[in-house]
């Protein structure tokens, strides 16, 4: 009788369009690589639709297909044609909607290459890639079909890079599967850079909620050798042949190491399973960057490594905000009337949607800093006892001074790993997204 009833409700569900669809209804064992033009300026934008590949087994989630956990700055969804079912969604961030806020783009217009990965469908399905403005709007559309008959989908195959298991916390289809990508090692620095790639998982892992979780974790890593060792670094007039184009000084700034050759980093991965794209420049200069569900980009030599790459994570898995500030920019990604969809900074739009239920009892919001978040924390860090650490990395408020800007956004805590290097510890707020970030993949 049991049976019976349960039957007929997810019969019903079904009916309804609530029940959640199983994986092996729409979709095969493989990845459909799509890749994408994004173009614009400072006040429009445009999305073009340049090629579609496949590539070899699906190391995505295969629950939660149609939801994403974070709005992010755009969205990428696989659409039943028939009945305009969402069969599969992910969200993403993007360089070029960071360079969009900044001065250049009131006066030039550029493109920026964008690949994503969805499930390969087996049926002809609807795309549809839309980016949102920092009101949380629709700015830019663009749908197309996908037959995956089409012969002019081309199949990627080994492309001869050499690749080895760092990591392996389970099968590929329950773990959350990173790649770790070699930039600017020669062909005899092969040992090195695996050494390097072993030093992403170690930084990974010591951190929490990262370490008691590294079980839901695969790491793996691909050497491309380069032409030149080392990197490009504008300011200093050094332009280095390296197969990924990597290069200090992105929207002029001295230390934001990025690359806008996706395609070429997905090429290079090949056929090795991934979700997640750690590029690991071979550089003693300060500097990387994480954008969300796009890439982390490394140096790997700096003695602030370990920090900062478990920072740049922080930014491209969690989908978390900086949580320091600059002053005020050209426009701000965080306007007034917008709450931010990033977890861990509030305009106090919306408070209640982010760690409100975590506040304690009596705590004023805004929160006034103490006096030693008057002082430059950084330089005075290692001289705190573990009690005051703790008090600057533990006790919640809704402190001023987040997301670049001084004034009108919020952070959790006075300092955290997503504020200064100094501070090991990601705070109770960041923690949290984090973990919910690994749950929604692997649970």
């Amino acid at each position: 009788m049991k049976r019976v009833i349960l039957s007929i409700i997810t019969l019903l569900l079904a009916l309804t369009g609530l029940a959640a669809r199983d994986f092996d209804q729409d979709f095969e064992n493989a990845t459909l690589r799509l890749d994408y033009v994004f173009c614009g300026d400072h006040a429009h934008q445009a999305i073009y639709f340049q090629q579609a590949l496949r590539t070899s087994v699906w190391a995505g989630r295969r629950h939660n297909l149609s939801a994403p956990l974070l709005e992010g700055n755009g969205q990428i969804r696989v659409l039943d044609p028939e009945t305009g079912e969402c069969l599969y969604a992910n969200s993403f961030s993007t360089l070029f909607q960071e360079w969009q806020v900044e001065e250049e783009a009131t006066r030039v217009q550029r493109a920026f290459e964008n690949c994503f990965q969805v499930p390969f469908p087996k049926r002809p399905v609807d795309i549809e890639v839309f980016l949102m403005d920092t009101h949380r709007n629709r700015s830019s559309c663009l749908k197309h079909r996908i037959d995956p008959a089409d012969i002019l989908i081309r199949k990627v195959t080994d492309n001869g890079y050499s690749s080895t298991v760092v990591w392996q916390g389970g099968p590929v289809e329950e773990t959350i599967d990173i790649v770790v990508v070699s930039e600017g090692y020669d062909a005899s620095q092969k040992a090195k850079f695996y050494g390097d790639a072993e030093r992403v998982a170690q930084a990974l892992f010591h951190h929490e909620p990262f370490a008691s979780r590294r079980n839901k974790f695969a790491v793996r890593a691909v050497f491309v050798p380069s032409p030149d060792a080392g990197v490009s670094v504008p300011r200093r007039g050094r332009w280095l042949r390296t197969p990924l184009d990597s290069h200090f000084d992105t929207f002029y700034s001295d230390r934001y190491l990025t690359t806008s050759a996706q395609q070429k980093v997905y090429d290079a991965i090949g056929t090795v399973p991934f979700e997640h794209i750690v590029v690991l420049v071979n550089t003693a200069i300060y500097g990387g960057g994480g954008i969300y569900n796009s890439l982390t980009i490394m140096n790997s030599d700096h003695p602030t490594f370990a920090p900062v790459m478990v920072h740049e994570f922080g930014h491209a898995f969690g989908g978390l905000a900086d949580e320091y500030a600059y002053g005020e920019q050209v426009e701000t990604p965080y306007p007034a009337d917008t709450e931010p969809w990033e977890p861990n900074i509030t305009t106090l739009h919306d408070f209640a949607s982010k760690w409100q239920d975590m506040l304690p009892r009596g705590v004023p919001v805004p929160t006034p800093l103490d006096e030693l978040d008057k002082q430059d924390v950084r330089r005075i860090w290692n001289t705190f006892n573990q009690e005051q650490k703790d008090l600057l990395n533990l006790k919640l408020g809704v402190y001023e001074g987040a997301g670049y800007q001084t004034k009108g956004v919020y952070r959790p805590v006075q300092e955290c790993r997503m504020r200064i290097n100094e501070c090991e510890e990601f705070c109770p707020v960041c923690a949290r997204a984090i973990v919910r970030m690994i749950d929604y993949y692997t649970l």
